[in-house]
């Protein structure tokens, strides 16, 4: 008897599945519209999401000019430098401690000063301290990194730009709440809009329905198709936003491409964010399709559930 209700069972759900997929094609004008909604939101948050990344690799890049410059005091040991370069790699958050010997210093200064330099050649001796370059694998400790550089003995004098730092984490932490933002307002429109379009599918189809809930049918057996139709929708609908997101993001970036030259960067690539976006566009598209599935026909059974209609054309 067991065995019995259990092949019953499989037999019931694989027809409901087959019966859902079906659905998605004889109702093709409505899963047509349901895909477009769909896929409209998930493009959005894919540029979103891609418009985030690059505003977050250029401030990146800024963050790596944003170096501190440590200066030693005057006529130390190799020995003496060397420990101020441990001290300062000692120092949680520092990236990258690289030393500038003073007369690597005044070559570049010379340099960067062009025909200026003439002015220099009077000098004796090279004014220019030994230094060490740093950079800080996050900014959001660039103030207390400054007071602790300026404690390591034998350091003449540190230089940051505390200013820079600031506005930079301000702009990444805006970013980021508005990009956050804008993808969780427009999922909760698919969602919604998914929704209302199953309650449009499931008014043409209310004499289907009816019958079904007549002759016994449990709700779970009218639920099912829809919930394979909301996921057929979702999956086609993540394959096809993936595809336009791409398409639009290269034409945006062909287009654009020499804005990001102005910051001394380029565009991130595409491809390492296809698969993983190609996976969040289907598991929302999934979500958005069986979430509005649900509730919709949750609502629609509760309030007809137990009525039979008739189609209006049935009726003339």
């Amino acid at each position: 008897m067991a065995e019995k209700t259990k092949r019953r069972t499989s037999f019931n759900l694989s027809y409901l599945t087959k019966e859902g997929v079906s659905n998605v094609w004889s109702n093709r004008l409505m899963s047509l519209a349901s895909v477009a909604v769909l896929t409209s939101c998930l493009v959005l948050i894919g540029i979103a999401v891609m418009l985030f990344v690059n505003i977050d690799a250029m401030l990146e890049n800024v963050e790596d000019q944003n170096v501190i410059m440590v200066y030693l005091n005057d006529e130390l040991t190799e020995d003496q430098i060397n420990k101020v370069g441990q001290d300062i790699r000692m120092i949680p958050n520092v990236g990258l401690a690289e030393f500038v010997s003073k007369e690597d210093a005044y070559a570049a200064q010379l340099e960067s000063m062009g025909e200026d330099a003439l002015l220099l050649e009077g000098l004796e001796t090279n004014p220019m301290p030994d230094a060490y370059k740093v950079t800080l694998t996050d900014l959001t400790d660039y103030d207390n990194a400054l007071k602790m550089f300026s404690t390591i003995e034998n350091v003449l004098s540190v230089r940051g730009n505390s200013d820079l730092a600031g506005q930079v984490r301000e702009i990444r932490t805006g970013v980021t709440y508005v990009c956050i933002g804008i993808i969780v307002l427009l999922l909760a429109v698919s969602l919604f809009i998914i929704a209302n379009t199953v309650r449009v599918t499931m008014y043409n189809r209310r004499l289907e329905i009816s019958i079904m809930k007549a002759v016994g049918a449990t709700n779970w057996f009218i639920r099912w198709p829809f919930i394979i139709e909301g996921i057929v929708i979702g999956i086609i609908s993540g394959i096809v936003s993936l595809g336009l997101v791409f398409g639009l993001y290269k034409l945006a970036m062909n287009s654009f491409g020499t804005v990001f030259s102005l910051f001394g960067t380029s565009s991130v690539s595409f491809l390492p964010y296809a698969l993983p976006m190609l996976g969040a566009f289907i598991v929302i598209g999934v979500f958005a399709g069986c979430f509005g599935s649900i509730v919709s026909m949750g609502r629609y059974l509760k309030e007809h559930g137990g009525s039979v209609v008739s189609n209006d054309n049935d009726s003339e």
